[in-house]
């Protein structure tokens, strides 16, 4: 059964994906922390079947999208990095405030 922000979790999947690509050709030394953080999420909301396979999907999607378009870090490369921090921090931001217990 689809939650009511289900949209933002996609997005924020999505974003993640971007992230962990991104951040690797960039030199960031991060490791698998956007990837760690996409787990945490999964481990967190514990989506099963359908749920659980979009989430994985917008992750994959996020990362296959800017393979595809990046095969070094270029300055459009590092706005994006910047565009998708700041978007799902947003994202983040705004879930814990509408359903944080």
């Amino acid at each position: 059964m689809a939650a009511p922000f289900d949209a933002d979790l996609q997005r924020l999947a999505e974003i993640l994906g971007g992230l962990h690509y991104l951040r690797g050709i960039c030199g960031s030394n991060e490791g698998n922390k956007w990837r760690s953080e996409m787990q945490a999420l999964i481990d967190a909301e514990t989506p099963s079947g359908e749920r659980r396979t979009r989430m994985i999907a917008g992750f994959n999607r996020g990362y296959n999208g800017f393979q595809q378009t990046y095969r070094s870090c270029t300055p459009a490369a590092t706005v994006a990095i910047r565009r998708y921090i700041e978007e799902g921090s947003k994202i983040s931001r705004d879930l814990t405030a509408r359903y944080a217990n």
